[in-house]
Order: C-alpha cells, then structure tokens, then sequence
C-alpha cells in the first residue's frame, strides 16, 4: 500500500507530528510512505531525519495547476494501492482534481479536521467533504463545531458525509515512568507552539502573583521572533524573567518533560485536542489546561489534570502554587493521567481505528 501525505505548511506542529507518526509506523510496517511538502525546512527536515521520502509542490492558496500536477506525478510513480492523506481542506480539493485527471478511482483521499471551525459552505467546500472517502475529526468538539453552522441543513446533511472521530496519540513505546526530580526547584513547563492564541502571556501573568515561590516555569517552543520578544518583555516588566528558563527547542521533548513536574497549557483558542497534553500525560505529569476545548473528552477536573477558565489567571496561579507545593497531589494526578493515557489514547487505539480506513 502506498500512503502519501499532503502537508502544505512551513511550520512545525502537531498536525506535522501526527502525521509523521503515522509515516513512521505504516513505513515500520512495509507500507511505502513518502509526503509532499511546499519545500519548507522547518518541516522537511525532521522527515529527513526519520528517513521518510518528500517531494515537493507549490502547495497552498486555493487552487494551483502545478500542484495537481505535481500530485498527479507522485501518484504516477506506483501503480499501488494509493491513499492520500490530507490535512487541508485546499490540499484535499488538489488531491481529489488529481484522481479525477487521473482517472484513478482506486486512490482513497482521506481529509483530516485539527480545527475548531465551522463548515465552509462554498461550492468548493461542499464538493471536499461530499467526495473525501474519509473524513476524520480529531475529537467530538471538532465534529461538533464543523456541524454547527446554520447553514448545514441549506446545503447538505451530515449523513453525505463519511465521517470518524478518531483521537490524536503519540507512536512512542509506552515506557516505565521517570519518576520526578528530587533535587532543585518544581518545574512548571510549557510545550507547544510559542502563539498569542497559547495563553502563555497568563503564565507569565500568574508567576507574578507566585513571587516568592520556589519554582521555575521552562517555557519550550518555537514561534516568531517578534512574539517571543514580546513574552521576554512581558516577563521583565512583572519582574519574573528571573523564574523562566528558555531552553532550546528539540524534536524529542521527553527529556524536558521527564526533568519537570508539571505541566502548565492555558490554551487560549478551543484546542481540537491538545497534543502537548497528551505527551504529559503518557510521562505521567499532572497538567494544568483550559476547559474550553477537546481537553474535557480526556481530563476531568481533579482526576487525570486540573482545568481552569481561560485568561483566569487568579485561578491559573492558585493551581499552579498547589501542585508546585503538594508532591502528593502531583503524583495522583499523575498516575491517574499516565493511566487514562494508557486505556484510550495509545497508539494501538489510535492505528486500530485509522488502519482500517486507509484499508476500506
């Protein structure tokens, strides 16, 4: 089986690390995998490193030529049962012009939802998710707002629509977890994508209400230069730049996950799911996240993490003080997240779910 992933953003994400992780276990598996990408190094070259095929196509805006071109080329290259897996609605429209040109109604162009958007209701849009043979939301709250428009049942009803939920994991072997750091300060850590919409100013805002306490926030991400000035300002001007360690950004976060204590992601945006989440929760790290996204289909408040109101920085800093000052409380939340993780987020309940799409 061939399976071709269409990625046409110049940045690292989790959409980017989803589907690396299902390039490496279907390449693992014999299938061959290869993506197409708008020639952006940021992306390109972790693929590289994980030795899995690219090519690349002027991908993005709302209809290039030369893209379905370029796809219809790659496609060309193996007479193999072909699975096209998208992660845009542009890049979906580019994928299915080509097997139309192609004649091949044999590919299986699969489109998956990481948003929490409405529907579009154009005659574009409408033809993406009338002829994608699969699309695949990433929770119920992502399904949910891309049903939510008024102007759904104008136009077309869900039952048009073969559609799944299948929850985000993590293709990492599930090892013993690393117990704590005895030594030094608690660490509250950050992970994810360095962006206004991440609430990492309420961090910074609640470890000014923390001064005094003996612990340090790792802030661990990548973002715009100008952005991530702004936070380093915002942190002199609350006189807690003295708290925050920046360490540099690595493709393999464990490490810094597993030399922290918690977690702290105040999302401010619905998150579709949350994948920094999840990848506390696998190392059994209490979080601490907002409430206004997928977070609630796996964390209840108090047991597997702590959900806060976005922008309640009051709220945001009293939990943070209470996990930095209970290891007791920090070790059941984590334990019972390590093991929600386990049961309903692996990656065996993930790929048993996504195999059998790529197969149908």
């Amino acid at each position: 089986m061939r399976i071709i992933h269409i990625l046409s953003s110049v940045m690292w994400s989790g959409v980017e690390r989803y589907a690396l992780d299902i390039c490496r276990h279907c390449g693992a598996n014999g299938d061959d995998v290869l993506v197409i990408t708008r020639d952006a190094r940021a992306v390109d070259d972790v693929f590289r490193r994980n030795a899995i095929p690219i090519r690349f196509a002027p991908l993005g805006g709302f209809f290039s030529y030369q893209a379905v071109k370029s796809i219809c080329n790659v496609i060309n290259e193996s007479r193999d049962t072909t699975i096209i897996h998208c992660h845009d609605t542009h890049d979906a429209f580019a994928a299915l012009t080509a097997r139309r040109m192609l004649g091949r109604h044999d590919i299986n162009v699969i489109l998956t939802w990481h948003y929490v958007r409405k529907a579009g209701k154009s005659p574009f849009h409408r033809f993406v998710y009338r002829n994608v043979d699969h699309l695949i939301f990433v929770s119920e709250t992502a399904k949910a707002r891309f049903f939510s428009g008024r102007h759904w049942n104008g136009h077309y009803t869900e039952d048009e629509i073969n559609s799944a939920v299948i929850h985000n994991s993590l293709n990492i072997d599930l090892e013993e977890v690393v117990p704590e750091p005895t030594k030094g300060p608690v660490i509250g850590m950050y992970l994810g994508r360095l962006a206004p919409d991440k609430g990492i100013e309420d961090i910074i805002d609640a470890l000014a209400l923390l001064k005094g306490l003996k612990m340090r926030l790792r802030i661990v991400g990548t973002g715009h230069p100008d952005y991530v000035d702004s936070l380093r300002r915002r942190a002199i001007n609350a006189d807690v730049m003295h708290m925050i360690d920046w360490p540099r950004h690595k493709e393999n976060t464990q490490e810094y996950i597993r030399t922290s204590h918690f977690g702290i992601l105040p999302s401010a945006a619905p998150e579709a799911f949350g994948m920094s989440n999840i990848e506390f929760m696998k190392e059994g790290r209490p979080i601490i996240a907002t409430d206004n996204g997928a977070q609630r289909e796996y964390i209840t408040d108090g047991k597997e993490g702590i959900l806060v109101h976005p922008h309640d920085v009051e709220r945001l800093a009293w939990e943070i003080k209470r996990l930095a000052l209970s290891a007791e409380t920090r070790s059941k939340i984590g334990y019972e997240a390590r093991l929600h993780f386990e049961s309903h987020i692996s990656w065996p309940h993930f790929i048993s779910k996504l195999y059998p799409l790529y197969l149908s």
